[in-house]
């Protein structure tokens, strides 16, 4: 028996008992609650799960997702200093408007070369530009994406950012990239946010606090880039959401900074939202499904690595010679 066929009989197996395959999975997504699983740990058993038991939840998942990363994000604020965010999100503003504008021009040639659907490949862009999913699921609406384009799009992120979770950190250490120089790394060169937190809390302290906060700065161009994907796709129907939990997150800083009462209690709230994290990178890596994986051609996917080579070496190279 091969691997594609034990693995058939394993979900048919699942499927059929299932207070068996709950009670497995919610077992495993607590185990991601522990010291025991790192970020990597969590989202590879994730995957794992939902190739071999199967998700019971599926249906839930993307919401449970949305409302944990954003709870864990605001959390992390409790653990980081106003004013050492403040140097680090100056530092990646002149980052974040170059690579943001220069993905998107890439895209509009990549799309034409390769012959990607327009709406797909603005979407892949949108996400490899800013902050992954979030900003496929903020442009969706305003583009008049079909529920296939945006699914293609989220398909491509979301794979690459499971390779970005175990890549980065390991490259991170063989390029001898500093704290800060990692954090400001993966805050633009992947694409969502929890890979970003996951991938700098595997590298140290400092990484997260500069990874978090760059990244939380760049995600507010949601806003102006909604407006011009109106203007582009002629749709001034649309309304733009904005991240209104980034404003809870620049509160957290400012409580754990400026209120000695919060400092004695952050440490903890810290701990539970790197928790809060593992147990989210399990869920996306469960969300993998084999419609997923199908729905990503070979022709999106490569138009998402060669955008995110691109952003990932020049982000890189402009590290560097700020290091000089």
């Amino acid at each position: 028996m091969n691997i594609l066929e034990t693995r058939k009989q394993c979900l048919l197996f699942f499927e059929k008992n299932t207070y068996l395959q709950k009670t497995l999975f919610i077992t495993l997504a607590l185990l991601c609650l522990t010291p025991l699983a790192s970020p990597s740990v969590a989202l590879l058993l994730g995957i794992l799960t939902i190739q071999l038991i199967g998700h019971p939840y599926i249906t839930l998942n993307h919401k449970a997702i949305h409302i944990l990363l954003q709870v864990a994000v605001v959390g992390l604020g409790f653990g980081m200093n106003v004013n050492s965010a403040l140097q680090a999100g100056k530092n990646g503003m002149l980052f974040s408007v170059v690579s943001i504008a220069t993905t998107l021009f890439l895209e509009l040639l990549l799309t034409k070369k390769l012959k990607i659907e327009k709406v797909t490949g603005y979407l892949i862009a949108a996400g490899t530009a800013i902050c992954g999913g979030s900003a496929i699921a903020a442009i969706s609406p305003i583009v008049k994406a079909k529920e296939n384009q945006t699914s293609v799009a989220l398909g491509v992120i979301f794979v690459l950012n499971s390779v970005a979770l175990f890549v980065f950190p390991y490259l991170g250490h063989i390029l001898n990239l500093s704290q800060t120089q990692f954090g400001l790394w993966c805050a633009i060169a992947i694409h969502d946010t929890s890979s970003v937190v996951g991938a700098a809390s595997k590298y140290g302290a400092q990484a997260l606090e500069v990874a978090t906060t760059v990244k939380l700065a760049r995600a507010l161009w949601i806003i102006p880039l909604s407006v011009l994907s109106a203007v582009f796709f002629k749709n001034t129907e649309s309304k733009i959401k904005i991240p209104y939990f980034i404003g809870l997150f620049i509160l957290a800083m400012l409580a754990n900074t400026y209120f000695t009462g919060v400092q004695y209690i952050s440490a903890y709230i810290v701990h539970l939202s790197k928790a809060g994290l593992n147990l989210t990178l399990f869920l996306i890596g469960s969300g993998l499904t084999a419609n997923v994986l199908r729905s990503v051609g070979l022709k999106t996917l490569a138009l998402g690595v060669v955008l995110w080579f691109f952003i990932s070496g020049m982000s890189l190279l402009v590290i560097f010679q700020i290091a000089k």
